[in-house]
């Protein structure tokens, strides 16, 4: 961040959309501009932004002409968070990383390419799992640019098409668990289901996978 060191004077600030904006500026009497675009926001929202950003450039740079040291604790204490990050979010992190690391190093994931090659699909691999994703019949982990997919939840008796069961357990969860939370829960054991991890019980006993979609959802809902 770069600090304001000479005094500016701001002589207006214009919302509204792009063409209207470009008019303005064509006829406005200052030599420079800072714009700020926006997606999707009513003529009320802008002209509230508007007013917001206005007042803060007015008090950051008033305050500096009057005292440069002021205006540096203030901001400083703006950016500052309002306690030292402590151990438990460093856990967190942690936890979560090696989450990941157990979902990547399992084995259990496949590139589009993969799963062309196991079908022998003349078929776009790509356009259909696109098409199964839309359907909610299959999910996938993005990584390092590549969208990565669950061997467990293809059926290698029927072409490698996905389980039925996946798409139920997927509609189970749908606003509960994203993609990688979907990920840890396949792989972890699960005490519902015995110890045994959902992902291995998928072409078993789906309807007990399921039940213990519902089971989880129906914890986090009731408390």
């Amino acid at each position: 961040m770069r600090l304001i060191a000479e005094p500016v004077e701001i002589r207006s600030t214009f919302t509204g959309d792009l063409k209207a904006m470009s008019a303005r500026l064509n006829t406005a009497e200052a030599e420079q501009a800072i714009v700020i675009t926006v997606n999707h926001a009513s003529a009320e929202t802008l002209a509230a932004l508007g007013e917001s950003l206005e007042a803060a450039a007015r008090f950051i740079t008033n305050t500096t002409s009057k005292d440069h040291q002021l205006t540096v604790e203030q901001m400083v204490s703006l950016l500052m968070p309002q306690a030292p990050v402590g151990p438990v979010i460093l856990v967190e992190a942690q936890m979560l990383a090696e989450a990941k690391k157990a979902v990547l190093e399992s084995g259990d994931w496949l590139s589009e390419r993969d799963i062309a090659l196991l079908a022998e699909s003349s078929c776009s691999a790509s356009s259909r799992l696109n098409e199964w994703k839309r359907e909610r019949r299959i999910f996938s982990i993005h990584h390092n640019g590549s969208d990565y997919f669950p061997i467990y939840a293809l059926n290698k008796d029927a072409g490698y098409q996905p389980l039925s069961a996946m798409a139920e357990v997927l509609k189970v969860f749908d606003g509960e668990k994203d993609d990688w939370g979907l990920a840890y829960w396949f792989i972890s054991m699960n005490s519902y289901l015995g110890g045994e991890r959902p992902q291995d019980l998928l072409i078993a006993v789906p309807a007990r996978v399921v039940a213990a979609a519902e089971y989880e959802v129906a914890g986090v809902t009731h408390g």
